[in-house]
């Protein structure tokens, strides 16, 4: 496996660790049911785990994985942020983003009240060049953060803000998963969500810690889609270019103290870079399958070229 870090040589020591098939018949299934004990608790020592050669049996074979780990069938992709498709029962495309584009390190569902503690990736087809799904130890993202700034939003909180504009992004039917108003607003009073039925579509704003604890280590963690929702962590041109469209009020998503006032371009710049340094990748291999703690590792894409076809599932939901 090749894992390279861009500037800490302990990140590479975190992140995942590799579990290799001792032959290319064995199956994955059995091999999860039968060293369960032994994978969870390295999903909890190093934030992720990367199982590599064994035969998986395609799309159900991934899906039979999540059960034999987790214990539980995937979850629905319920408030969506970003577009996937839907491959069989609860497993998704990952998110479908056009190649060119870098999806920044981010945790998954971190702005929700509930969300998946655990995610699984199956590579069915890897690309030709770049494409790795890098990784990050949040804990030390936490860590690398200026005391005084990581304690500015832990007094503060964050608020992520979205508008859901018709043909643009991801609709608010798909997003909710219902075509119904009230079943919309009724969802969203139950999970700390404020709606507003505006002539452009619908915006939300919710309030949300920064720093969570994790449920078995204790240990704080920063769990948040600041950074990601943040409209300064767009590339140059696709900022431009929401914001000729839209006033800053009615960006598709960004980011805020809890109080409602901006998050100055540099605090966000400090957070982009301690999640860089924290930072590793692995070149995707056919039938890999990554295992990730979603409150331990925040995950990425890069760029790539050629097929690239990653499912992805998400179990074990997971609340503050």
């Amino acid at each position: 496996m090749h894992v390279t870090s861009p500037s800490t040589a302990a990140a590479t020591e975190l992140l995942p660790r590799l579990y290799t098939a001792p032959d290319q018949a064995a199956p994955v299934g059995q091999f999860l049911t039968r060293n369960r004990t032994e994978i969870r608790a390295a999903l909890v020592e190093r934030g992720a785990v990367l199982l590599r050669g064994f035969a998986v049996g395609g799309v159900d074979g991934f899906d039979a994985s999540v059960h034999a780990l987790s214990g539980t069938p995937p979850l629905t992709y319920a408030e969506r942020s970003s577009p996937r498709s839907t491959i069989k029962g609860q497993v998704y495309t990952s998110t479908d983003y056009p190649a060119d584009e870098e999806i920044f390190l981010h945790n998954e569902n971190s702005y929700q009240a509930v969300w998946p503690q655990t995610l699984y990736f199956y590579c069915i087809e890897p690309p030709t060049t770049l494409g790795a799904t890098p990784l990050a130890d949040i804990r030390q993202v936490y860590r690398a953060i200026e005391p005084e700034v990581r304690e500015e939003f832990r007094r503060r909180g964050w608020r992520v803000v979205r508008n859901f504009h018709p043909d643009f992004g991801v609709p608010w039917q798909k997003a909710f998963n219902t075509d119904d108003r009230d079943a919309v607003a009724a969802y969203c009073r139950g999970k700390g969500i404020d709606v507003e039925w505006t002539d452009g579509g619908l915006r939300t704003t919710a309030v949300r810690d920064a720093v969570h604890v994790h449920p078995v280590t204790g240990e704080p963690v920063w769990f948040n889609h600041i950074t990601f929702f943040h409209v300064s962590t767009l590339g140059p041109d696709v900022r431009a270019g929401l914001q000729e469209i839209f006033a800053p009020e009615d960006l598709p998503t960004n980011s805020y103290y809890g109080d409602g006032a901006p998050i100055p371009d540099d605090v966000v710049a400090h957070l982009r870079q301690c999640y860089r340094d924290a930072s590793t990748r692995f070149d995707w291999q056919r039938d890999d399958i990554l295992v990730v703690d979603n409150m331990l590792a925040a995950h990425a894409r890069e760029p790539f070229t050629g097929p690239r076809r990653i499912a992805v599932a998400m179990a074990e939901p997971s609340a503050g």
